[in-house]
């Protein structure tokens, strides 16, 4: 490896890449991202460009790479109209094809490709929890999306490079795509009571600990679907509690679902990503022995309450 440091090639940018390269070059890792405003970087890592959607000299910076995580992906919040549809599905699709095919044709290929997807291709689960290998697919639009986005991956899975297909909860951390600063906010308004029934399940993780999974993957043997989250999903009753109490608020008025209907029509978004019951447990990562820095919800809000 050049310069003795193993070097890591992220395809997107937002939240979720900008912890990744940082956490990775504290542990010195040499950092590129692939990125369509390489002008616009300012964070850890070096910018390469590229449009997610043609062959280019971004090829160089892949083949130099010991790991590829793809993060491309645009945002799920949003309304569910036919166009914002078609976009969510190939801002997913389109990307890992068009890096795979860079990938088949690599004389030195990345020895990890880290595919990114989401833990809500299980279905409404508030029964129990769903692993990688008891877990039954859910139905519907972002379900679908989901298994489209990791058999894409899977049609360019070789011998050469080991895959995996990362199953992310949601992910709380400082960020302007992150969901803590929008919970925050509701909370101050006194706004952060139960959402709808309150005993769906959500499924979370630190970003402090997202980034140390994705290193653990890196450097160890698993492949196939690993559930990126806590080991312990809460209901979204205790949820909203507990974060009222990290940030010393005691007043949080209840949402009904007609409410929480209104409020998405008003913020351009969907329903589903408050009421769906993501009861997800991450089973290969606890049977790897992986240690979470930040196993339960309320010490993890509370680090995050105290960090600006």
């Amino acid at each position: 490896m050049k310069n003795g440091k193993q070097q890591l090639l992220i395809a997107g940018s937002g939240f979720l890449s900008g912890y990744t390269a940082n956490g990775f070059e504290q542990r010195n890792w040499k950092v590129r991202i692939l990125t369509r405003r390489p002008e616009r970087h300012t964070g850890a890592g070096v910018a390469v460009p590229w449009d997610a959607a043609s062959r280019g000299d971004w090829e160089t910076a892949l083949q130099e790479a010991d790991v590829l995580i793809n993060f491309c992906g645009r945002s799920v919040n949003c309304r569910y109209h036919a166009e914002n549809r078609r976009m969510i599905r190939e801002s997913r699709v389109a990307p890992t094809r068009i890096l795979g095919r860079a990938m088949a044709d690599a004389s030195r290929p990345p020895r990890v490709w880290i595919n990114a997807a989401s833990a809500t291709v299980y279905r409404h689960a508030e029964d129990r929890g769903m692993d990688e290998v008891s877990g039954e697919p859910g139905t519907g639009f972002s379900v679908d999306v989901c298994r489209a986005w990791e058999d894409e991956a899977l049609r360019w899975r070789t011998s050469a490079t080991r895959q995996v297909l990362l199953r992310t909860s949601m992910v709380l951390g400082h960020g302007s795509n992150s969901i803590y600063p929008t919970l925050a906010r509701l909370a101050s308004l006194g706004l952060a009571g139960p959402m709808g029934p309150g005993s769906q399940f959500i499924s979370w993780i630190h970003v402090d600990d997202f980034c140390r999974a994705l290193e653990f993957l890196a450097d160890g043997s698993l492949a196939g679907p690993v559930n990126i989250t806590s080991p312990e999903p809460v209901t979204n009753r205790y949820f909203m509690r507990t974060l009222r109490d990290t940030l010393g608020i005691r007043l949080g008025l209840p949402a009904s679902r007609w409410m929480l209907e209104c409020g998405a029509m008003l913020m351009r978004t969907e329903t589903e990503l408050i009421l769906k019951s993501r009861r997800i447990v991450p089973r290969r990562l606890a049977e790897a022995d992986f240690t979470w820095r930040h196993p339960t919800l309320p010490e993890a809000l509370k680090q995050l309450a105290e960090r600006p």
